[in-house]
Order: C-alpha cells, then structure tokens, then sequence
C-alpha cells in the first residue's frame, strides 16, 4: 500500500475521531438551550429505540426553552419517559400536542462537573487518535518489512504520522477549551 494511501486513510479515522467528539459535546448541557441536548435521545417507539430527531421537530424558541412536536401524537407518553430516564435532570412538561423543557440555570459546582465531563470526552478522543497512529505505525512497520518500502520511507512515514497525530490532538485540546469557555462563560 502507497505511503499516501496510508496517510489519507489515517487522517480520515482521526477527522471521524473529532467529528465524533463534537457530536457528543452537543449533548453536555450549556446554560443555554439547544436542540443538540435532546435531538440523540432513544426512545422507545413501536418497541424500536428511535432518536428524538426522527420522532419530531425540535425547536429553541427561547434561550430557556426547548419545544419538542412529535411526529406522531400518540408518542409524546414515550418522549416523555425517555426525557425522564435520561441524565439531563430536566422535567418535561406536556402542552398539549407538545413538549416543553424549560432549562434551568446551571449552578457554578454544576458548570465545573460538566466540564469535567467535557474533558474526559476529550480524552477518549486522544485516546482514539493514539490508537489510529498506533495502527498507522504497525501498517508502515509491514510495509517496510515486506520490502513494499525503506526504511527511509518507514521513518519519514512515523515522523509524519507524528505530525499528523500531534494536529489532531492540539485541534481536540482547543474544542475542549471553547466548550468549557462557554460552559463557565454561560
């Protein structure tokens, strides 16, 4: 397999890698509403754990205030029990055919947990990245001792995942940051 290949392959798993941990930063609740709290939510439909998203319309009409429509007004019960059974400590309040949360502030000791939490999703991350220059590393060390390339090759190859690894990393580190700027700031 070309070096390139190798490479692009790589930093592709990584790119998922953050991509993955912005989705999951969506979830950890800000002192603002956002549809990004709920819109991963399972529920249980028709005995099929579904994502809010596909359910219903999903809406911040306020700064304080996240509205959910169903779909399907027969499932609001449903949305119901998963919004309670889920870790975002928000009582939903039915109106009609539709959901009201109302997001309380955040408390500073709260602010603080959830930054934790932000970091630690930080970590897995890295974590993540790490792994994908490990596999990297060894396909290279393959490349290298089935004489596909030289060892010149191999080690310009590490040293270049290295850097690649090292752009990732620094770009979780900054996500993390701005997410608990706005988790504190908020």
């Amino acid at each position: 397999m070309p070096i390139k290949q190798i490479f692009s392959e790589h930093q592709d798993k990584m790119q998922k890698a953050v991509d993955v941990l912005q989705n999951e930063l969506k979830s950890l609740r800000t002192g603002r509403a956002s549809t990004g709290l709920v819109e991963n939510l399972k529920v249980d439909y028709y005995g099929t754990p579904t994502p809010l998203k596909q359910m219903a319309t999903l809406a911040t009409p306020q700064t304080d205030m996240i509205v959910i429509k169903p779909f399907d007004p027969a499932s609001i019960k449903e949305i119901e029990k998963a919004i309670k059974n889920s870790d975002l400590s928000i009582a939903p309040a039915i109106d009609g055919k539709m959901i009201r949360l109302n997001i309380p502030p955040l408390s500073q000791e709260r602010r603080s947990q959830i930054v934790q939490q932000a970091k630690q999703t930080g970590e897995q991350a890295k974590i993540s990245i790490r792994n994908i220059r490990r596999d990297a590393n060894k396909q290279l060390e393959k490349e290298q001792k089935d004489k596909f390339i030289t060892e010149d090759d191999r080690d310009d190859g590490k040293k270049n995942i290295d850097d690649i690894t090292k752009e990732f990393t620094n770009k979780i580190d900054s996500i993390i940051k701005a997410k608990s700027d706005e988790i504190m700031l908020d």
